[in-house]
């Protein structure tokens, strides 16, 4: 709070020292001695401009480095291109002519090489390995990541920022929001759950110190349905996608682009259990074969128990005989350890 105040403060004294500097700038041409209004509104005039620039932060901050690097040297270049061409208008007696050329030619070229130089800069640094392995691209921060609707919903991704295992920029498409905010409204109760729950994990990312939350309101005109614009943003931004998505993920891949899995972060942070290690289960249900008990893990890994259907709802203490991976995740197979070990603890 004391340091929103601090920006507050210094930046209504930019504010001010520009509106003095345009008052006594106004006063000191001759042209405008006639007008005793003229500094005072020198004064305003610098003002408006400087607020124009210190509202324009917030749009600078949203930029990628790499973007207003680009931007940068494309503006140079074009207002070279401007001079160059602006000198063949020299030999022209009107001064006035001259100046207004001069400034549509810097006006235009200027434009042309702030757009071009933002967009092809971009494209042109995946080829120059010191900058995309160990230049700029680093020292501007970690790659971005693109969250996509299914890992926003999990809502997992929170828990991983706050134990400080993910970096951003996390960016948030528009049109990912719009699908949140669309379930959100459905008619379906689950559904308007699931999207309440996603706008509120959303929310507390944002509010997360953790790590840096973007919406990303660029318009993406490829692809028709939010997989293929997710894939297309995330080749334009050189980013990962966070997802939980398999289809996804395995498009994304085929197409370059790292993907960020939270089901398969969440397998390899199971722990391991090994045939012949000892448990102490409390058998949940009956399994299919007969005979057979079902307990489960802190983590949710079922485990199947060889003629435990009869300890049904008490903890017994079984060793595993064998681990089964399967695609949908990871199945233990155990025996119990002793006849008695179905009392009740």
């Amino acid at each position: 709070m004391k340091t929103a105040w601090i920006w507050t403060v210094l930046k209504a004294f930019i504010v001010v020292v520009c509106g003095i500097g345009g008052y006594f700038i106004t006063a000191q041409i001759d042209y405008f001695n006639a007008y005793s209004w003229a500094p005072f509104a020198g004064s305003f005039i610098a003002g408006i401009i400087a607020s124009i620039v210190i509202a324009l932060e917030n749009v600078i901050r949203k930029l990628p480095l790499k973007r207003i690097l680009g931007g940068t040297l494309g503006l140079i270049i074009g207002l070279f291109i401007a001079r160059l061409i602006g000198g063949s208008f020299t030999s022209l007696h009107n001064p006035t002519v001259q100046v207004s050329i001069y400034v549509i030619l810097c006006c235009l070229f200027g434009y042309i090489g702030t757009v071009l130089g933002s967009i092809k800069f971009a494209e042109l640094t995946p080829s120059l390995p010191w900058f995309s392995k160990g230049g700029f691209v680093k020292a501007s921060g970690s790659v971005p990541k693109i969250l996509d609707t299914s890992v926003i919903i999990d809502g997992r991704v929170l828990d991983v920022v706050e134990a400080g295992f993910l970096e951003g920029p996390l960016v948030v498409p528009d049109f990912v929001l719009q699908e949140l905010q669309h379930i959100a409204d459905s008619q379906d109760q689950l559904r308007r759950a699931k999207g309440r729950r996603g706008l509120d994990i959303l929310k507390r990312l944002q509010e997360s110190k953790q790590v840096e939350v973007r919406i990303d309101r660029h318009s993406v005109k490829e692809g028709t349905d939010v997989d293929a614009k997710l894939v297309n943003l995330a080749l334009r931004l050189q980013a990962k996608i966070l997802t939980n998505d398999a289809n996804l993920a395995k498009v994304a891949e085929v197409n370059g682009i790292q993907v960020l899995n939270m089901h398969r972060l969440a397998h390899a942070m199971r722990p391991a259990v090994l045939p012949g290690e000892v448990l102490k289960l409390q058998i949940l249900r009956e399994g299919r074969e007969q005979g057979q008990g079902i307990a489960y893990l802190e983590d949710g890994t079922m485990v199947v128990v060889e003629n435990a259907s009869k300890y049904l709802g008490k903890e017994v203490e079984v060793s595993v005989t064998s681990v089964l991976q399967t695609p949908v995740g990871r199945m233990i197979f155990t025996a119990l350890k002793t006849p008695d070990d179905g009392r009740q603890h």
